[in-house]
């Protein structure tokens, strides 16, 4: 066990160095999935601390979880119900990861379901060295010229998840940056509405918010979704209608897809 937790975590360091062609976890980390998963399932709760405030109103725990002699955190939620005005569901984080694995994109951390307290909540595996979208703009760090081409492509990623699964607060906050200026996304307990529209358009509130580019495998993908594909990985952690809002949803989204490749080219929007 402790040779292959070693391996793990060297693979892991690999995750902040090794850049993919579009997904933001590299293919060293995609590989260590499954193990993850099983540490965060099994390993022993040796600390835990509850978050509370404006970035953390769900009042989620930082666990300190130890298997071996391996010991990393995890995030463990249990928001439920509606609170202070959203409907909540820890279960949407791991319908939401799942979903994120089925269609390639690759911007969640690996996400399960886990008892803490006598409670059932969803716990996310904590990715160190991080800083969010928020507190870099709160510290004026500006993003090195070489890095923008890739960063407003993992914007446009977002934008296209987020209008998938109805993810109606996404903020600042809970969009993160690696060090070498990678997104990764967090914080999905209030998506998977029943709605029947995007989010992100050229009618957004604050002005268009296009998915400008995307890469042609996830948009195979998408296309290649149906109610069953769906089902079968996220199980009983969505219901039947918010399922079929996804593929609703879906729809809608390719028919974006295809205004933009009439407007500018398709040579311009999928790569």
């Amino acid at each position: 066990m402790k040779k292959t937790l070693v391996a793990a975590v060297l693979l892991g360091l690999s995750f902040l160095c090794v850049p993919a062609l579009f997904a933001q976890l590299t293919p060293a980390e995609l590989a260590q999935q499954a193990q993850w998963e099983d540490f965060l399932k099994t390993a022993d709760v040796v600390g835990q601390k509850q978050l509370s405030g404006e970035e953390a109103v769900t009042n989620p725990w930082v666990m300190t979880l130890k298997k071996g002699d391996f010991t990393h955190r995890g995030l463990w939620k249990n928001a439920q119900g509606r609170q202070k005005g959203y409907i909540e569901g820890w279960e949407y984080e791991i319908a939401a990861y799942r979903i994120d694995r089925l269609v390639g994109l690759n911007m969640i951390a690996p996400t399960i379901e886990r008892r803490f307290q006598g409670d059932l909540g969803s716990c996310q595996y904590w990715i160190d060295d991080t800083m969010s979208l928020r507190d870099r703009e709160k510290q004026k760090i500006k993003m090195p010229s070489y890095k923008v081409f890739n960063w407003n492509r993992a914007t446009y990623l977002q934008r296209f998840f987020d209008n998938l699964i109805a993810n109606e607060d996404r903020s600042q906050g809970n969009i993160l940056i690696t060090k070498d200026w990678r997104m990764i996304l967090i914080d999905h307990s209030r998506s998977f509405r029943t709605w029947k529209k995007l989010i992100y358009t050229e009618r957004h509130p604050e002005g268009p918010k296009l998915m400008s580019e995307l890469p042609r495998a996830i948009v195979e993908k998408a296309k290649a979704l149906t109610f069953e594909s769906i089902k079968a990985v996220v199980g009983n952690y969505l219901t039947d209608d918010e399922i079929k809002s996804v593929l609703v949803r879906r729809d809608l989204i390719l028919t974006e897809i295809d205004k933009l490749i009439k407007r500018n080219g398709e040579q311009n929007v999928l790569y």
